[in-house]
């Protein structure tokens, strides 16, 4: 059985370019954060999540791209919301480019099952979630057809998706 490489060190070996495809409409809505953001409390991106802000951010500064792409229905979900009001503080204060393509522009889109990174082109972590969207084991994968369909679903998506400063949640 091949151990799985953390998120961590999948990053830092990480040479020429990370993206990530999510399409759920929520995560892990067990997560500490969302739960006070969802009270109503004010989040600070970086303080809740510094590690990573700095892995990514470190990432960007060797000239790493990374790049996300977000399907979502819309109406967008509450958890959404929260994504997207994180997202300049998070995502884009790390270096990312963050688009969104609304569920129902992604029709003619050939999208794999799961969410995943793709690093350098070469290495896919696909990301697992039970059916409430909490986090299971990912796995790993060099297969180059699962490589091929899930690099051409995100330039796909990519390219009909709206960058995250001109993206109004609906």
């Amino acid at each position: 059985m091949t151990t799985v490489p953390t998120f961590e060190e999948l990053f830092r070996d990480c040479r020429a370019s990370a993206v990530h495809l999510e399409m759920r409409d929520a995560y892990m809505k067990s997560d500490p954060a969302y739960i006070d953001w969802d009270a109503g409390a004010v989040i600070d991106p970086a303080e809740r999540w510094a590690d990573w802000l700095a892995l990514v951010t470190q990432a960007t500064n060797r000239g790493v791209s990374v790049r996300r792409a977000r399907v979502v229905s819309e109406p967008v979900s509450r958890y959404i919301r929260f994504e997207h009001e994180v997202t300049n503080g998070l995502n884009i204060a790390a270096g990312e480019e963050v688009r969104w393509l609304p569920r129902r522009k992604a029709t003619g889109v050939a999208l794999p099952g799961n969410d995943f990174w793709l690093f350098d082109s070469s290495l896919l972590l696909v990301n697992h979630f039970d059916g409430e969207g909490e986090w299971l084991e990912p796995s790993l994968s060099t297969d180059p057809q699962e490589i091929k369909l899930c690099a051409s679903a995100f330039e796909a998506v990519w390219e009909l998706g709206v960058p995250h400063t001109d993206y109004q949640l609906v």
